[in-house]
């Protein structure tokens, strides 16, 4: 789905006092997550002659988008050993290699390499959605897939050497591939009218002809690759079956694409792979898009490099999605398009999906009695692992989500309507057992942070009920829960009820509350809060507040954030999301002089070639940033545009810090820094044994290159 998200304006107001109090452990509930056929490993767990990378939550890098935030870098020669965990004669690779390029992992066996290969690739990586406020380039990742052609057993060894380009290796995923399964009787095989298997042939219409000779009964895709160059349409009453999703493939980017159908239809075991290498919106490169009709189902499927899975219009009473892989898809994975009625959507597995994985959106009429159940979602890398956009008691249960990236939360129930007309939340809205790890991330048109599960009154009030129960979040980069107006509008959040929650190290709040409205607590637990227990600032600021109420039993989070006019920053009460992060990015600056259109915020705003510009001859002049809370910076790092039309110059600088912005202390003293775009216009400076500040400023006394301070970028690390 196409994310237009509104910036909001900074908050101001004056924090609430929470109350709570003691604890309860929350009630045992069932596992979260999908039932998989197969065992992820770490590759940062593995044993390597590369170089580990992470972990990092900062948009538009590399390790943000890998699970668990790291990743192993291989030069060509370079190798992991991964130890078997199971039984399995097949892996998939989740990996990376750099834009335009492409190479080959070398696969070896108890240390024989084999002389099969996996092909890795850039082709469809590096997305970019310029008209998505907020995005830069991502969708790193990818994954290969190959069937050893030989039993592994746990505690074996299985190692990946780089060949013709740097990969990241991110995941490997180990499983035992059943053999192909065998003609269903009285099954119409598409080889049976003309369809080719080899992959070299067009087989779409022999594709038509089997549905169309099959009614009511079977069309069978027997082992084999078959291209489809268009979408099949007028599918109804029949089942479409392969061999299974490793044997039977079909490579199509648009598979089936009608507007309707009378129902009855079954897709089951086998892959659709396509050919999508960018998001482009208006095209239906998806493996459904619109209707399969009533009581229809997908299941055992195997769906990668498409737009979306499965775009839903149209009726789809009471269908069921389970069992299914879904990877790689330039936008949502699947997405409930309004008009939906109880469909089951369940233990899937979902990894590097460009939009929301899983998403209602009630879209001209409401989706009603749907739900989510039982998936495992993985690195979502723009949006939210799971998101309701409105609809009728609608219900998220048992569901695993982990390492959401950019303008995305683990679990949003949201009425941003997008578009009209819109059916906003009602009746009641169940969100149970569910677990969220490493959700939450930053929200750069906000400039600052989205809740592991958000509930957002983003165009119209919440009154509907809203039950969130059973919640595990652990290592939430920033807060656990958020209730905000996410377009800026202050619209309530009422009737949401938090019943039994475990939080552990979330890096800044457990509650970040900026509505009016209310919302009632009971059994939360928390242990290794980053800030403070609550952040209670509603925008706009005479918009009301928002109300906690104490049901009892909550334990471990019963401070408040105190002032509203800053945001707290991932504290030290658990390990930092990214100890490695620019403290100064984003952050606002001032300066005592500056050239045109040359301002302070230029030197934060990350890009190297924009910049701060003093002005001119009136030498000293001073540049300061404001941290946001007081930090211990061990290292700066200046610099200017790489461009080589920037000669090499001194500049002679002395740092400055304050914790008040009142009284300033030297950090280090006058000295001359060199920038000279043979080695990247930068320039390193160490501040020995750390200094504690809030304020960085850099005063600049003499400039070798021109009659003013310059800087494009300033960056403050808390590590040397």
């Amino acid at each position: 789905m196409r994310r237009s998200v509104r910036g909001m304006p900074i908050i101001t107001v004056v924090a609430l006092s929470a109350g709570l109090l003691a604890a309860t452990a929350p009630t045992a509930h069932a596992a979260a997550g999908a039932a998989l056929p197969f065992t992820s490993v770490e590759a940062e767990s593995a044993t390597t002659t590369g170089t580990r990378i992470g972990p990092d939550h900062t948009q538009g890098t590399l390790a943000s988008e890998a699970s668990g935030r790291q990743a192993v870098q291989l030069a060509p020669g370079r190798r992991v050993e991964f130890t078997v965990p199971r039984a399995a004669n097949a892996v998939n690779v989740a990996y990376s290699v750099p834009d335009g390029q492409s190479g080959t992992l070398n696969v070896y066996v108890n240390g024989t390499r084999l002389a099969k290969m996996l092909p890795v690739t850039s082709k469809y990586s590096y997305i970019d959605t310029s008209w998505i406020p907020g995005a830069k380039t991502h969708h790193f990742f990818d994954n290969a897939r190959l069937l050893l052609g030989q039993n592994v057993q746990a505690g074996d060894k299985v190692a990946f050497e780089a060949a013709g380009a740097q990969v990241t290796v991110d995941v490997a995923d180990f499983e035992q591939v059943a053999a192909a399964a065998g003609q269903p009787a009285g099954s119409v095989s598409v080889t049976s009218k003309g369809a080719d298997p080899t992959g070299n042939g067009d087989s779409t219409q022999a594709f038509r002809d089997a549905i169309s000779a099959a009614q009511g009964g079977v069309v069978w895709i027997p082992p084999g690759d078959y291209r489809l160059t268009s979408a099949l349409s007028g599918v109804q009453n029949v089942t479409l079956q392969g061999a299974g999703s490793w044997h039977s493939v079909v490579h199509s980017s648009r598979f089936i694409d009608q507007s309707g159908s009378s129902g009855g239809v079954h897709i089951k075991d086998f892959a659709v792979i396509g050919e999508v290498t960018e998001r482009v919106d208006s095209h239906p490169d998806n493996f459904v898009n619109g209707s399969l009709g009533h009581g229809s189902s997908v299941s055992g499927m195997w769906l990668q490099h498409l737009k979306v899975g499965l775009w839903l219009t149209g009726d789809n009473d009471n269908l069921v999605v389970e069992n299914n892989r879904l990877l790689d898809m330039t936008a949502d994975g699947l997405n409930l398009n309004g008009n939906a009625r109880g469909v089951r959507v369940r233990n899937n597995f979902l990894r590097n999906q460009g939009d929301d994985a899983l998403a209602m959106w009630s879209l001209y009429a409401p989706d009603t009695n749907s739900s989510f159940e039982n998936n495992t979602i993985s690195q979502p890398n723009l949006a939210n692992g799971i998101a309701i956009y409105g609809g009728n008691d609608i219900a998220v249960k048992n569901n695993l989500v982990s390492d959401t990236n950019a303008l995305g939360s683990g679990i949003a129930i949201s009425n941003q309507k997008f578009l009209d007309p819109f059916s906003p939340l009602a009746g009641t809205i169940t969100v149970d057992g569910n677990t969220l790890v490493r959700t939450g991330a930053m929200n750069p048109n906000w400039n600052h942070p989205m809740g592991a599960l958000r509930v957002d009154s983003y165009d119209s009030a919440i009154n509907a009920t809203v039950n969130i129960t059973n919640t595990t979040i652990t290592d939430s980069p920033y807060s656990a829960f958020e209730f905000v107006s996410g377009g800026g509008q202050g619209y309530p959040v009422r009737n949401v009820t938090v019943d039994g929650a475990t939080v552990r190290n979330t890096g800044t709040v457990v509650v970040q509350a900026e509505a009016q409205g209310a919302a009632g607590f009971r059994d939360v637990t928390a242990t290794g809060v980053g800030a403070a227990g609550v952040y209670n600032c509603p925008y706009p600021a005479n918009s009301g507040t928002f109300a906690l109420t104490d049901g009892g039993g909550n334990s471990g989070w019963s401070t408040t954030w105190s002032d509203c006019s800053t945001w707290p920053q991932p504290g030290q009460g658990n390990p930092d999301p990214d100890p490695n992060r620019n403290l100064a990015k984003g952050r606002p600056a001032t300066a005592t002089g500056s050239q045109d259109v040359y301002t302070p915020g230029k030197a934060v705003d990350g890009d190297a070639n924009s910049y701060w510009e003093s002005t001119n001859n009136a030498f000293p002049q001073a540049w300061t940033v404001d941290l946001g809370s007081v930090e211990t910076v061990r290292r700066l790092v200046l610099k200017l545009p790489p461009s080589s039309a920037w000669g090499a110059r001194t500049q002679t600088l002395t740092v400055l810090g304050s914790t008040d912005n009142t009284t300033y202390t030297t950090v280090v003293g006058a000295q001359g820094y060199r920038f000279d775009p043979a080695t990247g216009n930068t320039a390193t400076v160490s501040l020995p044994g750390g200094a504690v500040l809030r304020y960085l400023r850099l005063s600049v006394s003499a400039n070798t290159g021109w009659p003013a301070g310059q800087f494009s970028e300033v960056e403050a690390y808390p590590t040397s």
